[in-house]
């Protein structure tokens, strides 16, 4: 096996989905933070191997692959033990799929990064009640999801799809709670995914991180 490089940075709910699949997998990396307030991003030899400076980015043996989603199937299709992770049987891995373009256009576009943007590239320090809507009617969406007695995002077996979820939905609790009377399936598998080995060092802290800092600059809901 090449050597593995995740290039991130902990408040960032792609690289926390990154890491909590490497971990399930348990692959050795190298972790290189990347200080994106400072413009490190930008730098010539960031952007030679990720021309679209984001993070996280993943280096496996000099190759370079980038985007959360891309990121994780990479390393459960190369590295897995068997499938579980990311499905081969084409109507559980559509499934999968889906919710990881939920997750990418839906929950991160249009809640966290809608959010973020503006408070940390622009500062500003007020978010339209629109955007906290929003977040609720993501809720709404996850708990019909959740289905009748399943476990996780896609049945009754992890898999990315909920590492990639749960580092979006963990991150915007401090904007919009998770009822447990509202949401009773979302709550406990937000509870089941909490639980799981290494979760507060692979997401629980980043997770509390960007709350921390988003209401260091949130003043008001308007």
């Amino acid at each position: 096996m090449g050597k593995l490089v995740l290039y991130g940075v902990e408040a960032s709910p792609p690289v926390r989905a990154c890491k909590l699949t490497l971990d399930a997998l348990g692959l050795q990396y190298e972790y290189k933070l990347v200080n994106l307030l400072a413009g490190e991003q930008m730098n010539k030899e960031y952007l030679l191997k990720n021309p679209q400076h984001t993070v996280p980015m993943l280096e496996d043996d000099g190759k370079c692959i980038w985007d959360s989603h891309a990121i994780m199937a990479y390393l459960v299709r190369k590295y897995g033990k068997n499938d579980e992770l990311y499905p081969k049987d084409y109507h559980k891995r559509a499934m999968v799929d889906q919710r990881l373009h939920f997750e990418s256009g839906v929950l991160f576009q249009g809640c966290v990064r809608n959010i973020a943007f503006p408070v940390f590239k622009h500062n500003q320090t007020e978010v339209p009640r629109t955007k906290i809507d929003a977040i609720y009617e993501v809720y709404d969406f996850l708990e019909s999801f959740l289905g009748i007695k399943q476990t996780y995002l896609c049945g009754n077996n992890l898999t990315i799809a909920d590492y990639s979820m749960v580092s979006s939905v963990s991150s915007l609790l401090g904007l919009a709670a998770i009822e447990q009377q509202r949401y009773p399936k979302l709550s406990a598998w937000l509870d089941r995914m909490e639980k799981l080995p290494d979760y507060q060092s692979n997401n629980g802290n980043g997770a509390q991180m960007l709350i921390d800092m988003l209401s260091a600059k949130i003043t008001k809901i308007v």
